[in-house]
């Protein structure tokens, strides 16, 4: 007996979705889009919220900043929540393996003494800096319209309490295992005259009530702070006998690089808007006005606490060097930048 074996092709009737149809035509779409185009909730909300009656549950005017289209905007990493998780889990693990090949060979113990006194006094606070960035960007994913903007600035809250998570974890190996190191990562953050500029500005950013104002405020630190500490001191790290601290900050630096390819994106989207560009670089200017000199002698202060108590004697040149790419990059933007940048004398 024989057989014949025959394909048979099945033309699915539906390649997509019908909200995808209207905006992308009829075709098969990414996994990115199903999960991101077109769900913000537009309609039938029962009521205003009570602690705002001028404004929709979901509502545009949150803030300042307008897309005409919210989707205008993508993530240039496509990411969702898949792809997002597995990406994050891979960063931890890594960032893990590190910690433990440090913790089994006790580096930490052998860095020189101003290295020690780099990570207690002035890295391991930072992890309540990285709580409050969490708590800014969540605010952006509430506040937030579009989906494509939301969902963004959503894993970038997860991934700011998983900075905070690490630089525990980093804070637990150099007691090892107990809270000590921690406890006076606290005071510092709390008490030490160098992290008031940092805390002063997240707290004030906490409680803008424009949730973009928040994202750029910090943003605003952000570039000056990851490259001085994750690049500039990693370098140095490798000249000073402090390898374990440039093995721990590469984990931070990677995540920078990729976390700016979103927020660039989307500061690109908000200059460049064909109906609210123009506005959109105003009201730009006018928040950069408002914290870019905050942010400049917040970390001025920051680094002449490294200077004097870690013994660097270049690091306030290189936060001085960042103040300037910072601005150059703003301007390159197209959002102007004061003159002054607010430096203590």
């Amino acid at each position: 007996m024989g057989y014949e074996l025959r394909t048979n092709v099945i033309e699915p009737v539906r390649h997509t979705f019908d909200y995808l149809v209207e905006r992308f035509g009829d075709r098969p779409a990414t996994r990115y889009q199903e999960a991101s185009y077109n769900v913000q909730p537009k309609e039938h909300f029962h009521y205003r919220p009570t602690w705002d009656a001028d404004h929709e549950l979901y509502d545009p005017d949150f803030t300042a900043l307008k897309l005409a289209d919210p989707y205008s905007y993508t993530d240039p990493r496509q990411y969702y929540y898949t792809p997002y998780v597995a990406n994050a889990a891979e960063r931890y693990e890594s960032f893990a393996q590190t910690l433990k090949y440090i913790e089994d060979r006790r580096l930490l113990d052998k860095m020189p003494e101003n290295w020690h006194t780099v990570l207690t006094g002035f890295v391991l606070p930072l992890r309540h800096y990285e709580q409050g960035a969490q708590m800014l960007f969540t605010a952006a994913n509430r506040f937030g319209y579009g989906t494509t903007v939301t969902q963004a600035v959503g894993f970038a809250a997860f991934d700011r309490i998983g900075n905070a998570q690490m630089l525990s974890l980093i804070g637990l190996a150099l007691a090892g295992g107990a809270a000590d190191t921690l406890e006076e990562a606290k005071k510092n953050w709390m008490f030490a005259p160098h992290q008031q500029g940092l805390r002063r500005m997240i707290e004030e950013l906490l409680v803008e009530r424009d949730w973009a104002v928040g994202l750029i405020g910090l943003d605003l630190l952000d570039d000056q702070l990851y490259p001085l500490l994750y690049e500039y001191l990693d370098e140095r790290a490798l000249f000073h006998n402090a390898g374990p601290y440039s093995q721990l900050a590469r984990h931070f630096d990677d995540w920078y690089k990729q976390h700016r390819k979103w927020l660039n994106a989307l500061i690109k989207a908000w200059t460049g808007d064909a109906e609210h560009g123009e506005a959109n670089r105003k009201v730009l200017g006018d928040i950069i006005a408002r914290w870019y000199p905050q942010a400049c002698e917040a970390v001025n202060t920051y680094a002449h606490g490294i200077a004097d108590l870690a013994g660097s004697v270049t690091v306030v040149g290189a936060a001085e060097r960042g103040f300037a790419e910072l601005a150059a990059s703003l301007t390159k933007a197209g959002i102007p930048v004061p003159a002054e940048g607010g430096l203590a004398k």
